[in-house]
This record gives C-alpha cells, structure tokens and sequence, in this order.
C-alpha cells in the first residue's frame, strides 16, 4: 500500500482508518522498487488508499511507483488496485500509460447496495473506471475487478454486476466472502454458500472472463500470478 495509511474516505466495509492523510513521501517510489528487488518478487500488487484531498489523486504516484520498480526489476510483472480517481480520464490515463499489467479497481457490491456500501463512490463510476482502463491500455494490459458477497445482495444482482463488468471490458474477476472487519463495521448479512460460489463461478466463465475466482476466502489479489497468465480478452 503507497500514500500513507489513512484515507479520505469512509467505506463501510474497510478497515483502513479514516483521516487527513498526510504527505507523499517522495522517496516512496524508489524504496518500494528495492523492495521488489530485494524480496526477488516475480509479480507485485500496488494499491493504495483514496487521495481526495491531491490535486492529482495520488496518479503521478502510482505512475512514479510503477516507472521505478520497472527500472530496477524489468521482469517483474506489475498489478495496480487503485481508488476511482472520480473516473477522470486524463488521471486514468497517467497509471495506463505507465505500463501496468493489470489495471485493478473492484466494484465491491451490486447497484442497490453501493450507497449503504461505499457512500461516496458509485456503481456506474466504477464501471466507467474500468472501461476507461481498458480502452487506453495497451493491447496486453488486462482490466480486473472483484465484488464482495454476502452483504445482502440477490444472486440475480451479482449476475447483473458480472455482465455489467464484462460490458466494461473487464476479463479477471474475483468474488468473495465480506467478513466484517470490527464490530464497527457493516455486519455479514449471509455467509453465502459453496455452491452459489460454484455458480458464480460458471456464469463468470459463461460471460467470457478469462480467469473468475470465485470461494469465500477469494480476495482482490487471489492468485494474481496465475490470473493474468490466462487470456481472457
């Protein structure tokens, strides 16, 4: 995670702290990058909290974290999960054209529930994210999302959401169980069952998705590496 470890925003479900965050730290990009060498990672995630309060969203830093890892581990494969950036084409385009393999941005829930949800983000601002992503990415770019179950969502609405994404140019999909992070936080409406799992699963693969995750324990970057090994257009 770059940009500190407080966020602008306040998503019901998330157990990052919400605060003024404070400042980029300018050297974060060049520190990550040895990281990455150091730990001899073959495919890296980067993800980030929500950065309202910068002029830029955070982009240039996600962009800059990107160009540094290349640079220092030309092989290694890159992943970013970012926050909408209020689907600003032009801050989209930053992270794009700085080369990721993947473009990451989760739709976390059905329509109905995206208020209750994530009150200051939205279903179809999601969904423009993603198209954005995948119309100025590159032609071996992939775009990803996930949604959480289990928050009171109708399988018919999952369903929804899946062609929804698929109409969005998305091609990796990972669905998985919400479990409640504190007491403070939105409660589990169901622990969905193995089956409808197995279901969503198939109907994924129906839609044309290149790699679907789909079981309770399933999060954003379940088996990442082997996800984009997958072809999925």
């Amino acid at each position: 995670m770059i940009l500190v470890d407080r966020c602008t925003r306040r998503c019901n479900f998330c157990a990052v702290d919400t605060a003024r965050p404070g400042a980029a730290d300018a050297q974060e990009p060049e520190r990550l990058a040895e990281a990455v060498l150091r730990l001899g990672l073959q495919y890296v995630v980067v993800t980030s909290v929500a950065r309202d309060d910068l002029p830029d969203e955070g982009t240039e830093h996600f962009a800059a974290c990107i160009r540094a890892i290349r640079a220092r581990v030309p092989a290694a494969q890159i992943e970013v999960l970012t926050p909408d950036f209020h689907a600003r084409p032009e801050l989209i385009r930053r992270v794009v054209e700085a080369g990721p393999e993947v473009f990451n941005h989760n739709l976390e829930t059905v329509e109905r529930l995206q208020r209750e949800v994530r009150p200051q983000a939205g279903y179809a601002r999601s969904l423009q994210v993603l198209r954005l992503a995948w119309e100025s990415g590159g032609p071996g770019m992939k775009t990803k999302s996930g949604l959480m179950v289990g928050l009171g969502e109708r399988p018919e609405e999952v369903r929804q959401a899946m062609a929804d994404l698929r109409e969005a140019g998305c091609s990796i999909l990972t669905v998985g169980q919400y479990l409640r992070p504190t007491l403070d936080h939105r409660e589990v409406a169901e622990f969905v069952p193995p089956e409808r799992f197995a279901e969503y699963q198939r109907w994924g693969e129906e839609m044309g998705f290149g790699f679907v995750g789909s079981a309770p324990y399933v999060r954003s970057s379940y088996n990442a590496f082997e996800a984009l090994q997958q072809k999925g257009e």
